[in-house]
C-alpha cells in the first residue's frame, strides 16, 4: 500500500472529519435522548453515516415502524450517493477492483464526494481509504460523545441541545432556498403536505414511515416536473 497516498487521504479527510464530530454529537445526544440505546446509537453511525438518513431510520425505529417501511425511507433519502459513487468510480485508477470499489463506497457522503472530485490525480485504493476512514472515525466519536453526555449533562441541558439537529437541517436548507425558488417551493410542499399527513384524519391514519415515503417521492417527482433541470446544450440553445 502507498504509504503517502494513505497520508494525503487522512489529511483531506481530516477536516471533515472536526466537522461531522459536531454533527454526529446532536444525532448521539437525540437518539439516546429518544430512547435508543447508547451502544445502538453508535453502531447505527459506525454503520450507516448518513445524518438525513439515520435520522429518520432511527425515528421509524423508535415509532415500531415495519423493516420495509424503514428500507425503503432510507433507500429513497440515500438514493443521491449512487449517483456519487457513479461519478467517484470514473476517477478511479484501473487496479481499482471490486473489493475495493464496495470499500471505498461505503464512505461516500457529500463532502467526500466533492473532495474527491476536486483531486487533480486518479484516485487510488490507499487515498480514498484514508480519505473515508478519518471521517468514519469522527462520526462515530461524535456520536458516542453526543450519547455519552446525554447521561452526565443535566436534563434541562441534554433537553435544549435535543434542537441541535433540527438547527442543523435548517442552516443545510436555508442558503439554497434562498438562491433557488424551486428548493424553497419543495421546502414548502414538503412542509404542508407534513402537516396535512398529521392533521387531516384520511392521512394521519398512515404510518410516519410511509408518509415520509409517499412525501419524499411526491415531492420530488412534482418539483422534477415543474422544475426539470436541463443539460448544458439545451440552455446553450434556449440561450440562443
Amino acid at each position: 500500500m502507498n504509504k503517502q497516498e494513505l497520508k494525503e487521504g487522512i489529511r483531506d479527510g481530516f477536516p471533515i472529519c472536526l466537522g461531522y464530530i459536531s454533527v454526529s454529537m446532536a444525532f448521539g445526544l437525540t437518539a439516546v435522548k429518544s430512547g435508543l440505546p447508547l451502544w445502538a446509537a453508535v453502531l447505527v453511525s459506525l454503520t450507516n453515516l448518513t445524518s438525513a438518513g439515520q435520522f429518520a431510520g432511527v425515528n421509524l425505529l423508535l415509532a415500531q415502524s415495519s423493516y420495509i417501511q424503514l428500507m425503503i425511507t432510507t433507500f429513497i433519502i440515500n438514493l443521491r450517493y449512487f449517483l456519487m459513487s457513479i461519478s467517484v468510480s470514473q476517477k478511479v485508477e484501473e487496479k481499482f477492483g471490486i473489493r475495493e470499489r464496495l470499500i471505498a463506497s461505503f464512505g461516500i457522503t457529500d463532502e467526500v464526494f466533492a473532495v474527491s472530485m476536486q483531486r487533480r490525480k486518479e484516485l487510488t485504493f490507499p487515498y480514498m481509504l484514508g480519505l473515508i476512514a478519518t471521517p468514519i472515525a469522527g462520526w462515530t466519536f461524535g456520536t458516542l460523545i453526543g450519547a455519552i453526555a446525554t447521561t452526565l449533562l443535566p436534563e434541562a441541558l441534554t433537553d435544549a441541545m435535543g434542537i441541535m439537529l433540527y438547527g442543523m437541517f435548517i442552516a443545510i436548507i436555508i442558503p439554497p432556498a434562498r438562491e433557488h425558488k424551486s428548493v424553497l417551493i419543495a421546502i414548502l410542499l414538503a412542509i404542508g403536505a407534513s402537516y396535512a399527513f398529521a392533521y387531516i384524519p384520511a392521512l394521519s391514519a398512515l404510518s410516519g414511515g410511509w408518509s415520509v415515503i409517499i412525501i419524499t417521492v411526491g415531492v420530488s417527482a412534482l418539483m422534477a416536473w415543474l422544475f426539470p433541470i436541463k443539460d448544458e446544450e439545451t440552455a446553450k440553445e434556449e440561450a440562443a
